[in-house]
């Protein structure tokens, strides 16, 4: 995969940042979602890739969400064949709400090497580079922390949780809370949480919980940039989750699912903040028409992490999409 299509990416991120932070604090989760569709649908049309989504906004049926399947891109002779995990907007409701860490957010891997994940759910967990190898799904949230706190060689009440605030949670809250360690409890955009856990001086330590199978894959693909680590295992809500699963070729609907198996081979990360959030700073509008976003592009094949400043000047490149 070619390191010159990072800044192409960039340009789609930003196209879906700049368009739904619009929408930011207006409280209409569907409109900003749809402008960060719209943005990046047509900012794809630029960039020569045959590329196919393969982590979308759900089914061909529920178009016009970029949805699984859909092929993107200027398809022309000799375009690499490339799969794409995409979240035009990850936390629609931050970005209505005007919270926390919405991004917009492509991963993308040579074909073949995303789990083609349903739309469903996962259970997760995330650790940096200095943990990597010590978690496991399959242990407790106890022992997973206990870990965690030996390899960062820190103290148990010192090691930082970040976990979804929902209902679900409530015994994992509470099993943390009695080991000591700290919390952090956040309502949406658990992409941003799991590279939050490999992010320098985020202060978060550890992601655990359940949350969308998608986001899980494109974690994963972040996680493999920054040499994290990261397990998941499908959580299914009903039968005919199950046999979508199936049929999009999972025979074990109990695998525990590591790191290189969710996302294996070459991979980049590239992700624009649309609200300030633990490892990006949102969409900022300035006097005169100009704006400026915040971006981050990371590739598993070289470990580079490079953050993009950049100055638009949207009476030149007006956003209308």
């Amino acid at each position: 995969m070619e390191r010159n299509l990072a800044l192409e990416f960039v340009r789609i991120t930003e196209a879906a940042a700049l368009a739904s932070a619009k929408w930011m604090g207006r409280g209409d989760e569907k409109a900003a979602d749809q402008a960060a569709v719209d943005a990046m649908r047509k900012a794809f049309d630029s960039v020569a890739i045959d590329g196919t989504v393969v982590i979308g906004e759900g089914e061909r049926d529920e178009a016009p969400m970029l949805y699984i399947g859909e092929k993107v891109g200027r398809r022309s002779e000799g375009a690499p064949a490339i799969d794409i995990a995409l979240d035009p907007l990850e936390g629609t409701t931050i970005c209505a709400n005007g919270g926390v860490g919405s991004i917009s957010v492509i991963a993308v891997a040579e074909h073949g090497n995303f789990l083609h994940a349903p739309d469903t759910y996962m259970d997760k967990i995330a650790c940096g580079p200095e943990a990597k190898g010590q978690i496991d799904i399959d242990l407790s949230p106890t022992e997973n922390i206990k870990r965690v706190s030996a390899a960062l060689r820190k103290p148990v009440g010192d090691v930082t949780v970040v976990i979804l605030d929902r209902p679900r949670h409530a015994d994992l809250i509470a099993e943390v809370r009695r080991t000591g360690a700290r919390i952090q409890l956040i309502g949406d955009g658990d992409v941003s949480a799991a590279v939050a856990a490999a992010w320098p001086e985020s202060g978060i330590d550890l992601l655990m919980g359940i949350g969308g199978a998608p986001e899980g894959v494109i974690s994963a693909a972040a996680m493999q940039c920054l040499g994290g680590d990261f397990q998941g295992r499908l959580k299914f809500r009903n039968e005919e989750e199950k046999a979508r699963a199936k049929k999009m070729g999972i025979t074990d609907l109990n695998k525990k699912y590591t790191i290189s198996e969710l996302a294996q081979g070459s991979v980049m990360f590239v992700a624009t903040g649309v609200t300030d959030g633990p490892f990006l700073k949102g969409v900022k509008t300035l006097p005169g028409r100009m704006a400026k976003t915040y971006s981050v592009v990371m590739r598993s094949k070289t470990g580079t992490i490079r953050n993009v400043e950049a100055h638009h000047n949207l009476s030149v490149k007006p956003m209308n999409f």
